[in-house]
């Protein structure tokens, strides 16, 4: 086996390996890479058996053959080598040379024979999406994805498609039980197989970011229980969430709460300030609404206390109404609009968090009692 790539080409297909490869494993082989050499392509190929990823690069092909390699040291020598082409080659031994100028490693690498086996996706039926609107949905939900291991349904987003023939949106959910995100996009094409949804794992959603580009368009489709992405070089496969994802849109308040319009950044600022006197033991709240005027207060024991005023334009009752402070900055970080609106609901009811115009986006908060 011996080719000869572009240094930054190999980087770059490495580098996208590196957060899908084992890193605690009791199998070896999963911590590495596979190279494969054929017609003038380099296929770099990664997996953990629960995503896969196939990237093919241009590369001049001396003599063909298959290795797995360590991700992250041939990832650490190859960034550290300084010069344009790297000349690859290995010996029956399986031991690696990599020449770059004057630098030369050599390292031990594990037979092909023993990686496991990563279909191709010449059978799945691709629909277009903007890369954008990938990274629009994710932005905008991910952060209210479950960490509870025991609920796997939640600790991922649904991702669904709707169609009435000439719109067609795609809407992605994500929901830890004290919150709920909810995007939408239209886009040009339906995908039907995704009108009943799909669970996306946690894992398999930041490598899906990781690889989409906002400039350019991605292919996505459904193949056997896995989600699929597709750009110009590289090929992600996501295992989905075999499991049933709660009717969200019983969450979503029925009753309109009390409508306050928002300065974002205003908000977004006060709210962070307030997180400074914020812990793990409390990171509470109090937003407290009169004619006029919205206050903020955080008080922690251990730290101090927090309060700031910004002037609305409210003219209900008094109002009291207690938050997780990240919730709510993480519900309107994501906002990209001047002004928001906040539904405060009675009580313990939910609130709404949504851009002042447009229905693409929301983000419904659990109050704390106060």
């Amino acid at each position: 086996m011996e080719f000869k790539i572009n240094r930054n080409t190999f980087l770059d297909g490495i580098q996208k390996t590196l957060g899908i490869v084992e890193k605690k494993t009791t199998t070896p082989i999963l911590n590495n890479v596979l190279l494969k050499t054929e017609h003038n392509k380099l296929k770099i190929i990664a997996t953990d058996r629960e995503i896969s990823l196939i990237s093919d690069y241009d590369a001049d092909i001396a003599e063909k053959g298959e290795i797995t390699l360590s991700a992250k040291k041939l990832y650490e020598m190859v960034r550290e080598i300084q010069g344009d082409i790297i000349h690859f080659t290995k010996s029956a031994n399986n031991i690696v040379k990599v020449t770059c100028q004057r630098a030369v490693y050599k390292i031990p690498g594990l037979s092909a024979d023993d990686f496991p086996s990563v279909a191709d996706s010449e059978n799945v039926q691709f629909f277009n999406i903007p890369g954008s609107a990938i990274k629009d949905l994710i932005n905008k939900t991910s952060f209210a994805m479950a960490f509870d291991e025991s609920r796997k349904n939640l600790n991922g987003v649904l991702l669904e498609t709707t169609s009435d023939g000439t719109t067609h949106i795609w809407r992605m959910v994500a929901t830890d039980g004290h919150r709920l995100a909810v995007a939408k996009t239209n886009t040009a094409e339906p995908c039907p197989e995704m009108t009943k949804g799909i669970i996306i794992p946690r894992k398999g959603l930041m490598e899906i970011k990781k690889l989409t580009d906002v400039h350019e368009n991605v292919s996505v489709g459904i193949h056997k229980n896995m989600f699929v992405v597709k750009t110009e070089n590289t090929v992600l496969k996501v295992n989905l969430v075999d499991a049933d994802y709660p009717d969200y849109k019983r969450v979503i308040p029925a009753e309109k709460g009390v409508s306050v319009t928002l300065d974002k950044e205003l908000f977004l600022h006060a709210l962070k300030r307030m997180n400074v006197v914020s812990s793990e033991r409390y990171s509470g709240v109090i937003i407290s609404f009169t004619s006029g005027k919205m206050t903020l207060n955080s008080t922690n024991l251990d730290v101090g206390e927090a309060t700031e005023e910004i002037d609305i334009g409210y003219t209900g009752e008094d109002m009291d109404v207690g938050f997780n402070v990240n919730y709510v900055i993480d519900a309107v970080s994501v906002i990209s609009m001047e002004n928001i609106i906040m539904e405060v609901g009675a009580g313990l009811k939910p609130t709404l968090i949504k851009p002042a115009e447009g229905d693409n986006y929301l983000c419904i908060v659990m109050p704390l009692k106060i």
